[in-house]
């Protein structure tokens, strides 16, 4: 991505630099959900798997310095939607966008 100010960005332009740079968040984010399908969930809150992936992050794992903005979590949940339509297509409420 060209080097801006984040702030020059769009939320759309900085979640998707940020899936770039840090991949293995949206790795944590579909096993979370397909763990929460095996058990049978037909909805479960984006956010709340955020926040488990914090504590996965700063406990399990010994990250302090993760950080993952509260903005992308609807982001995360519409790409986890898209790529997987079949399995996800609706385990997560959805609100319009009021900004990209």
């Amino acid at each position: 991505m060209l080097q801006r100010n984040l702030f020059d960005l769009t939320i759309q332009e900085r979640f998707e630099d940020y899936h770039e740079r840090h991949p293995e968040v949206y790795g944590y984010l579909v096993s979370f959900a397909r763990d929460l399908r095996r058990k049978g969930f037909n909805r479960y809150s984006i956010k709340t798997l955020g926040e488990r992936l914090r504590w996965h992050m700063e406990l399990d794992r010994d990250d302090c310095d993760f950080k993952l903005n509260d903005h992308f979590h609807s982001r995360y949940a519409r790409k986890l939607m898209a790529d997987y339509p079949d399995e996800f297509g609706d385990f997560f409420e959805l609100r319009e966008l009021k900004s990209n």
